[in-house]
């Protein structure tokens, strides 16, 4: 099959937004879009033909429709669209591991709807081999504060370990989120850089790259409990636990630096849980990506940094397998 990415379609406004992210990454990548719908209607004596016929022909022109917005949208785009019978969640998987990127609708801020339903989305970004995209539609208003509020939950504590640098580091990186809001958009990339990995970072450096963006690279990190008296009565403690993060994580983008030299890479390492931080990070980003660990995880399973940015993230969240 041809390189291509995929987009999971259906009539939700989320759903329209993640098919026009998906034919502009295809256009960015010089692939073709590949459109599809997964119809789970049986077609059983409950179920009455003409309903299931009206059906097809609702979502058979949804997706003419699609198609032809993202070609007039960015013409010379290849773009093929497909009708799927089965389950949902098997199928659009079975789409997404055959795509260089399959983008999914999320609603987000307190929720995740996504396709059909939220298992289904679960499942796709959970269980598959390639990257997968959540993308929620503008909401005009939308409380940035409000997004913050989940992901903070059952962190609070990750700070006070460090003492009063980590406490004024946590400040500065707070006015500096304030100040990214309205700021040029970038691609954020969340970093473990204990579990780095090159599919996580050459896809973060690859859309910076394509997309003529700035790469935010974000490394949060917290001490541990027991270091927390110990920074009390030496703040140096903390501040150098910072530092040797801070040269940790210059040194493992050093070669990536290399590999994408008209990329503009911004160095962040913050105090605190990594999802809060991330949170923040996202606001006025053109895409948050984070990685995900294990593949084909006997039951779906997300995360809880990964689980909390597509909940609370105000971008779109690429999640990425770790190899």
């Amino acid at each position: 099959m041809n390189r291509h990415v995929t987009v999971g379609l259906d009539d939700s406004t989320e759903s329209h937004a993640a098919a026009a992210w998906a034919a502009r990454e295809a256009a960015s990548r010089g692939v073709a879009l590949r459109v599809v719908h997964v119809e789970e209607w049986p077609i059983t004596p409950e179920i009455p033909l003409t309903l299931t016929e009206a059906l097809v022909e609702r979502y058979e022109t949804l997706l003419r429709e699609a198609a032809e917005r993202a070609r007039r949208d960015h013409p010379g785009l290849d773009v093929t669209t497909e009708m799927v019978h089965g389950r949902a969640g098997a199928e659009l998987t079975r789409a997404a591991d055959e795509a260089e990127v399959m983008a999914l609708g999320s609603r987000g801020l307190g929720g995740f709807v996504g396709f059909l339903v939220g298992s289904v989305s679960l499942a796709v970004v959970a269980t598959s081999t390639r990257p997968v995209v959540l993308v929620r539609a503008e909401r005009p208003g939308a409380e940035a504060g409000a997004t913050e509020s989940g992901a903070a939950a059952g962190g609070a504590g990750a700070a006070g370990a460090a003492g009063a640098a980590g406490a004024a580091e946590q400040a500065s990186a707070g006015a500096e989120d304030a100040a990214a809001v309205g700021s040029p958009p970038d691609v954020v990339l969340g970093l473990d850089i204990a579990h780095a990995s090159e599919p996580l970072l050459d896809f973060a450096f690859g859309t910076a790259a394509r997309r003529n963006l700035p790469l935010r690279v974000v490394h949060s990190w917290s001490p541990p409990a027991s270091y927390g008296y110990a920074a009390i009565l030496d703040p140096e403690i903390g501040t150098g636990l910072g530092r040797r993060a801070a040269e940790g994580l210059t040194e493992l983008l050093r070669p990536w630096r290399s590999r994408f030299p008209e990329v503009r890479v911004v160095e962040k390492v913050v105090v605190g849980p990594a999802a809060r931080e991330l949170v923040h990070a996202s606001r006025g980003a053109e895409l948050l990506v984070v990685g995900r660990r294990g593949r084909r995880p006997a039951l779906p399973h997300l995360g809880h940094v990964a689980h909390a940015v597509i909940h609370h993230s105000s971008a779109p969240v690429a999640v990425v397998p770790l190899a």
